[in-house]
C-alpha cells in the first residue's frame, strides 16, 4: 500500500539526510594518527591539538604582536628550550634571513598561509648555507603556512656564483606543511636528518632539492622552471647517497611534477643516490630519459637507486628511461611509501 504523499515526502527527505551523512563520513574519511584523526587534509587546529601548548609568542609586521621581526621571536626561546612554544607569523612579507640554531628544539612556526606569510630575502654566495634565506638546525621544529623565498637573481651557471638558497634543513625530525620555497636555483638544501613535507609547493630550476636526508615529500607540488642559459637539462633532485648502509634519500608520493622547459627526475650526486617517485603525476616537463648521471664519473649499474612507481602523465612513460633507472613493483615499493620510512610515528604530530 503506498504511503500518503505527506509520509512519502518526509520519508524522501530522510533518507537523503541519511545519504547524505554517509556521504560525508565516507568523504572525510578520518585516519587514525598517531592516538588521534587526521582529515584528508592536515591543519593548523590539528597540528596545535597535537602540539598542545599554550605557550605562544607573536610577531607582526605592523607592531600589533610581541615582536615585529621572525628573528626577534626566535631569539627570545630560551636556550636549550625543551617544551614546544608556538611562533605565530601573521600575515606580511618579513624581510629578513632567519636562523633557528641548534640549541632551540620544540618550536612550531605557524604562519597565515603560504600565500599571506613569506619570508623573503635576496642573496647568492659560494655557500649554500650562507645564501640561505631560512635555516633549522634544531631538532623537533615544525613549520605550517609559511613561504620561504630566495629572490636573487640567476647567476652565472656552473659557478658558486649561482647558489641562491631558499631554506637549509640540517636538523633531524622536522617537518613543513602547507609552506613554499621558491629560488632558481638550490631551492631547498634537504642536508640531513629525517624530515616530512606535506601538501608543500617547491619551483627551481637546477638541482633545487638536494643534498643527502631522508625525506618523505607527500603532496608537493613540483614546478619547474626553465633555464635557458643551458640547452638541457636541470634536475629536480640531486640526492648525495654515499654508501649503501645509509638510510636515506628523497620519496615524492602522490604529488604533481609540472612546469616551464624541460627537465630530468634526478642526477647522481652521491655514488648511491636514492630517489623515488611514486603515485605522482608527471607532466611532459620531464624528458623521456627521466634521469642523469651528469657529473657523476661512476658506476650506474648497480648502486644508483632512481626509481619511479605507478606514476601517471604525459611524462611518465617509462620506454626510453635511463638503463639504471627502475620501475618498482608492489613489494618493492612498499618500504618507501610507509612514513615508518622515516620513523614518522615516532615523531611527527601528523601525517597522511
Amino acid at each position: 500500500m503506498p504511503l500518503p504523499s505527506s509520509q512519502s515526502s518526509k520519508f524522501f527527505r530522510a533518507t537523503q539526510v541519511a545519504i547524505a551523512f554517509i556521504f560525508v563520513s565516507s568523504v572525510c574519511n578520518l585516519d587514525a594518527v598517531d592516538g588521534f584523526f587526521a582529515k584528508a587534509v592536515i591543519d593548523s587546529p590539528l597540528l596545535r591539538q597535537k602540539i598542545a601548548t599554550n605557550r605562544s609568542i607573536k610577531v607582526d609586521i605592523n607592531g600589533n604582536g610581541d615582536f615585529k621581526s621572525v628573528q626577534a621571536a626566535i631569539d627570545s626561546v630560551p636556550d636549550g628550550n625543551s617544551d614546544w612554544i608556538i611562533i605565530h607569523v601573521r600575515k606580511g612579507v618579513y624581510r629578513e634571513k632567519v636562523s633557528i640554531p641548534h640549541n632551540k628544539p620544540y618550536i612550531f612556526m605557524r604562519g597565515n598561509g603560504k600565500g599571506k606569510t613569506a619570508i623573503d630575502w635576496s642573496q647568492s654566495s659560494e655557500d649554500n648555507i650562507e645564501s640561505a634565506t631560512f635555516k633549522v638546525e634544531a631538532p623537533h621544529f615544525v613549520a605550517f603556512g609559511i613561504s620561504f623565498k630566495n629572490e636573487a637573481p640567476t647567476g652565472i651557471a656552473y659557478t658558486s656564483q649561482n647558489q641562491s638558497v631558499a631554506a637549509y634543513v640540517g636538523a633531524d625530525m622536522v617537518a613543513f606543511y602547507h609552506c613554499a620555497f621558491y629560488s632558481s636555483h638550490n631551492t631547498l638544501f634537504d642536508l640531513k636528518g629525517r624530515h616530512y613535507y606535506d601538501s608543500c609547493y617547491i619551483q627551481g630550476s637546477i638541482d633545487f632539492i638536494f643534498g643527502h636526508a631522508q625525506s618523505i615529500f607527500h603532496s608537493c607540488e613540483i614546478f619547474v622552471i626553465a633555464d635557458r642559459r643551458m640547452e638541457i637539462h636541470g634536475s629536480i633532485t640531486a640526492h648525495k647517497r654515499e654508501s649503501a648502509k645509509e638510510n636515506t634519500g628523497f620519496v615524492f608520493i602522490k604529488g604533481q611534477v609540472f612546469g616551464i622547459g624541460d627537465v630530468y627526475l634526478g642526477r647522481a650526486k652521491g655514488a648511491y643516490s636514492r630517489v623515488i617517485f611514486a603515485n605522482t603525476y608527471i607532466s611532459k616537463t620531464v624528458v623521456p630519459q627521466g634521469w642523469t648521471n651528469w657529473s657523476y664519473a661512476g658506476s650506474t649499474d648497480r648502486n644508483l637507486h632512481h626509481a619511479e612507481y605507478n606514476c601517471h602523465g604525459p611524462g611518465s612513460n617509462s620506454t626510453n628511461r635511463a638503463p639504471w633507472s627502475k620501475q618498482l613493483s608492489d613489494k618493492e615499493a612498499a618500504p618507501f611509501l610507509s612514513i615508518d620510512f622515516i620513523n614518522g610515528k615516532d615523531w611527527l604530530p601528523a601525517w597522511l
